[in-house]
């Protein structure tokens, strides 16, 4: 009997440790679709990579439980997916950033837009500007990346997120992390 308790405890403990490590609700969905699109996979496993505190100060854009996975596929890491919000004009926009496993971004994508305007940004045509940048590139908006009329602040804040974000893979591959 005791040793059943322990045994159901010690599930639920896991369980709730797995769970809370899963995508938001809203954008699981959005996200499985993309990494199988641009990995061209059906089955895969995302691993959500842990970074300690003071690294974690160090880096441009933050790591928590739930935006950073590797995307793993019979044992191989296939790459790896950030999630994260940037703002916009009014509010805020959800974003995912696919790497392969040589970390050279192999897809950016806008999942949530949530104003009247500036939604251009989330266009497979501008989106594609991003593909192939890896941590050695430093993006310029309006030089590296065309500007959007009537989208400024998305396309700006879209830019300044990926900088950041490249700066921050070059850390955590530096940490050994990634």
């Amino acid at each position: 009997m005791n040793f059943n308790i322990k045994h159901l405890l010690f599930i639920i403990v896991m369980s709730v440790g797995l769970l809370s490590f899963q995508l938001p609700k809203n954008l699981n969905k959005k996200v499985n679709k993309e990494i199988k699109m641009a990995f061209e996979i059906e089955e895969f496993l995302l691993e959500s990579i842990q970074v300690s505190d003071s690294l974690n100060s160090q880096l441009k854009t933050k790591i928590s439980d739930n935006n950073f996975y590797k995307i793993i596929s019979d044992k191989n890491i296939l790459g790896y997916a950030f999630l994260d919000k940037a703002p916009s004009r009014d509010n805020v926009f959800d974003y995912l950033v696919l790497f392969d496993e040589n970390l050279i971004i192999k897809k950016a994508k806008v999942l949530i837009y949530r104003e009247d305007y500036g939604n251009e940004i989330g266009s497979k045509r501008w989106l594609k500007q991003f593909v192939g940048k890896t941590t050695k590139d430093k993006l310029i908006y309006k030089k590296d990346i065309i500007a959007i009329s009537g989208a400024t602040v998305s396309a700006n804040s879209m830019t300044i997120a990926v900088n950041n974000l490249l700066k921050t893979i070059t850390i955590l591959h530096q940490n050994k992390i990634i």
